[in-house]
């Protein structure tokens, strides 16, 4: 079976050759392979600023200073796992619910065939599509779901389609438990004082922003263990999460929010010496939208946090849980 993993940064320097993740190979044969990084490059949904359909080629571009070793996390990551850089799926610009038919079309072959999808945004509106795609074959799925907004809103301006419904309408469709599933970092003023109960009153349980200080990474860990269990899991990672100082690159910032540095220490802490690691099937991360950016700052997190996701997958595996 082929192993794939990233370029020699000593034989070919990291500004050359054509932009995939990691510099990961472009190959559509999954013969071999654990995870893809998957493009998705959409951003119809948004309900402000629009251009994060060019998300997943800032992301791509940025991600070139990723190396193989994860110091934070003291493993070599391509000793445990063989990855690609697959290529984008199919979308339809003006056309969100046609783009969602081709991204789950396209996207449910490659779940079906073991492999694990780490996808790039695009608008929030795509997870509605990826996991329409991965619950395909892990159903009902865990959401960790890390953003400023909570995403569960019924409509906007009458329509069930956009950035700001997937949540409410990947539970309608039974394609995720919330019972089982968690918001993270939800803040920010609201249209009325009820909009963060809608989330609540569907089943997640949130932990908003105003809450999320008091949580160390490794307590919110075992807070994220204890509701999802071993179920398949899927998460979501809006880059609005993090405070615009540091990302300040997306379509809906919200001020108020973590650090780099501690974002991505909630990430790091997924995987416990009791709770071992999630059993994550599939992630995403979405709305990094390059024509805010600034220094490519934005991508450059978007670019980590897909790093320390693919990280997660080969601790898991290191440690004999897959």
């Amino acid at each position: 079976m082929p192993h794939y993993e990233p370029a020699d940064s000593f034989e070919t320097p990291r500004f050359t050759g054509v932009r995939t993740f990691m510099r990961l190979p472009h190959v559509t044969d999954l013969d071999g392979v654990d995870f893809a990084v998957i493009g998705t490059p959409f951003d119809t949904g948004a309900s402000y600023r629009v251009g994060a359909r060019f998300g997943p080629a800032a992301i791509r571009t940025a991600s070139a200073l990723q190396r193989p070793f994860n110091a934070a996390q003291k493993i070599r990551v391509f000793d445990h796992l063989s990855g690609v850089d697959y290529g984008d799926l199919p979308t339809v610009p003006g056309q969100i619910e046609e783009s969602h038919a081709r991204i789950a079309a396209a996207l449910t072959p490659i779940v079906q065939a073991g492999v694990v999808p780490v996808l790039l945004g695009g608008d929030h509106s795509v997870t509605l599509a990826h996991l329409r795609a991965v619950s395909a074959v892990h159903r009902p799925l865990a959401l960790v779901h890390f953003d400023s907004h909570s995403d569960t809103w019924d409509s906007y301006f009458g329509f069930q389609y956009n950035h700001g419904t997937p949540f409410k309408r990947a539970t309608e469709e039974g394609i995720l438990d919330p019972a089982c599933s968690i918001q993270i970092g939800m803040r920010g003023p609201l249209y009325d004082p009820e909009d963060l109960q809608v989330a609540r009153q569907l089943g997640f349980e949130v932990i908003d922003g105003y809450e999320l200080p008091a949580f160390t990474p490794e307590a919110l860990a075992q807070r994220i263990h204890a509701r999802v269990g071993k179920r398949p899991v899927f998460v979501t990672f809006d880059i609005d999460f993090v405070d615009p100082a540091f990302a300040p690159g997306t379509g809906t910032p919200e001020v108020g929010g973590p650090t780099s540095r501690q974002a991505l220490d909630y990430l790091r802490a997924l995987h416990t010496s009791t709770s071992g690691g999630l059993n994550l099937v599939g992630c995403d991360v979405v709305e990094v939208l390059p024509a805010y950016d600034h220094g490519e700052i934005t991508a450059l997190m978007a670019a980590t946090v897909a790093y320390e996701l693919i990280t997660l997958l080969a601790l898991k595996k290191r440690d004999g849980g897959a």
